[in-house]
């Protein structure tokens, strides 16, 4: 089972690589960035590529714990969507995208952006955390239909 996780992360990195080559422009350049930007925040993040369609090619996912955040490209931005992102506290105000949402947050880079690269990696060490603090918790039990009288 384990060789089967590795051959899907392995794909799945493989993807990311074809997608960051397909594009050759800032956006590439950008998505590539981002990418190095998560892995040194969390070494054990793992990469994933979901979503793939007939009217879509899929999208790069960066998990650990849950899904952490996504790197969508469109033809003015590329888009960094964090799964928890309501529940993160951003004290560099990188979010600037999807706010008025209750669950998800994004970060737009445009190609005159420059990324804060110690405030996104700080973010990702903080979505991970998140994620992780949400595995520990027990699971709620399920009241039976039958009362102890």
């Amino acid at each position: 089972m384990k060789k089967l996780i590795q051959t899907e992360s392995a794909s799945a990195s493989a993807s990311i690589d074809a997608k960051i080559n397909e594009l050759g422009d800032w956006r590439g350049k950008t998505l590539a960035q981002v990418r190095a930007i998560v892995h040194e925040a969390d070494p054990e993040i793992e990469e994933e590529w979901k979503w793939a369609k007939p009217s879509s090619p899929g999208t790069p996912v960066w998990s650990h714990g849950g899904i952490v955040c996504t790197g969508e490209t469109y033809k003015n931005v590329v888009k960094l969507t964090f799964a928890k992102g309501a529940q993160l506290k951003d004290p560099y105000g990188l979010f600037n995208s999807s706010l008025e949402g209750n669950v998800r947050r994004a970060i737009d880079i445009h190609a005159s952006d420059k990324v804060d690269e110690a405030a996104l990696r700080e973010l990702i060490r903080a979505a991970v955390a998140l994620n992780l603090k949400g595995e520990s918790k027990p699971k709620a039990q399920r009241a039976s239909g039958r009362r102890s009288d």
